[in-house]
């Protein structure tokens, strides 16, 4: 697996029984995880791989306020909050540091949509600085070129996408709760129509709550359970490159290239929003649900190849529970990077950023974006499966909002007064169309 990851040791043995299980050991499965266990629940956490070993190490690393869609602004202003108390209440490093981000932009009309959303941003009491001409080739003096305008939010930061998911991981185990890798859940059993376990490869756990944070694997599952979730992946490339590049921003997006500072003095580039549509027999059965987004975005998609319908993530198909899942064949996915794909990020940022050349890349992977046909995660109790809790499609955004949804799953699922106000993520929203509604950013 080329995507750096710090791996743990977790538990072997399954409880019996638990307050809450939670399906996925991504940010968002964790962060649910460690919310409900510091309220006193006994929880269990199956990982069909091992913790943070999908998206949630492949992505840039960045908790943004900044270009956030209004229906994750709120959560994303509190995630930031909770990055930083985690840190105090744990003694675990996640690696999120507030190092502010840095946005620089030559396009007249991608400019004025900044400043239209830092219009909007000072409402919610969000502050974000437009810089002039000047202000961005100071700050972006890094390039030698010069700039119309950019962004600047200082608030804003980034997290080690290597440690941060194990980090929380091992919080969890700290509070008494259990964590339970190669563990794939199969599906659910029921007691007069409420859920009532959940069966796993390794054995069942008696719980009438389940918590649903599985990724690109979300919409299979939910439909060994009868439940529509319009769901579909975007793979995307990306790579890291050594230290000895001086004089970086620690985070800069262009139009061109993104950069991020890794925590050993490296960097990871991408082109934001360029990825591959692979075919999968779910990706057909809800490309009318998908037909909005693509409209908005299809400049920066292109098709890809057979490998998500071999990898089993977005199939229709039915399985037993007495039986090997396609997520026991596929205990992680790990695409094949797009090598054009790298070759054109690697160019595009040794070209902006001259002090790259003295780097060498070191590693380049890919990962499946799980995403909704407006671009806002799912998060909600399934009225038609009492219990069960979604809280997946989070479409990119997941890694730096991680922390907010997992306290707000955590109070949906006590009863306790919301983080944010959650009827923007109601999953019965997908009976509706998306036209009109798909995210800005």
């Amino acid at each position: 697996m080329p995507a750096p990851l710090q791996k743990i040791e977790t538990k072997q043995a399954l409880p019996e029984s638990a307050d809450a299980v939670i399906i996925g050991g991504g940010i968002v499965g964790v962060f649910t995880a460690y919310y409900l266990a510091r309220r006193g629940l006994k929880v269990a956490l199956v990982e069909k791989g091992l913790i943070g070993a999908e998206q949630s190490s492949r992505n840039w690393g960045w908790c943004r306020q900044q270009n956030r869609d209004a229906r994750e602004l709120p959560i994303a202003t509190k995630s930031l909050h909770l990055w930083e108390r985690f840190a105090a209440e744990t003694g675990e490093d996640t690696g999120f540091r507030r190092c502010g981000l840095l946005y620089l932009s030559n396009n007249e009309t991608e400019l004025e949509g900044w400043a239209r959303w830092r219009d909007f941003a000072t409402t919610a009491g969000v502050t974000t600085h437009m810089l002039d001409s000047v202000q961005a080739a100071e700050r972006g003096k890094a390039s030698g070129r010069l700039w119309k305008g950019g962004v600047f939010s200082p608030s804003d930061g980034t997290a080690d996408p290597s440690r941060a998911a194990p980090a929380v991981a091992r919080a969890i185990m700290k509070l008494g709760s259990s964590v339970h890798q190669n563990c794939a859940a199969r599906g659910i059993e029921t007691t007069a129509g409420r859920l009532s376990a959940i069966v796993t490869e390794k054995g069942t756990i008696r719980t009438r709550t389940a918590i649903m944070a599985g990724g690109a694997w979300a919409s299979s599952f939910c439909r060994q359970l009868g439940v529509r979730f319009p769901q579909a992946s975007i793979r995307s490339s990306i790579l890291s490159v050594s230290a000895g590049a001086d004089g970086l921003p620690d985070a800069l997006h262009t139009a061109e290239i993104s950069i991020t500072r890794r925590g050993d003095g490296g960097f990871t580039l991408a082109i934001s929003g360029r990825g591959r549509i692979d075919p999968t027999p779910q990706q057909l059965r809800f490309s009318k649900e998908f037909l909005p987004m693509f409209v908005r975005r299809w400049r920066s998609l292109a098709p890809g190849g057979t490998e998500g319908w071999r990898s089993g993530h977005e199939s229709l198909a039915r399985w037993r529970l007495d039986a090997p899942t396609p997520m026991e064949r596929m205990r992680i996915l790990d695409p094949d990077p797009h090598r054009n794909t790298v070759a054109l990020t690697h160019r595009r940022a040794c070209a902006l950023l001259p002090s790259l050349a003295a780097t060498t890349i070191t590693a380049a992977w890919a990962g499946y974006i799980d995403s909704t046909p407006d671009g806002v995660p799912a998060i909600g109790e399934i009225a038609s499966v009492p219990g069960f809790i979604l809280a997946a499609g989070f479409s990119g955004h997941g890694f730096g909002i991680g922390p907010g949804a997992g306290h707000l799953i955590a109070d949906i699922t006590t009863g306790a007064e919301p983080l944010v106000d959650p009827r923007a993520y109601d999953p019965s929203r997908f009976e509706n169309s998306a036209w009109g509604k798909v995210a800005d950013f």
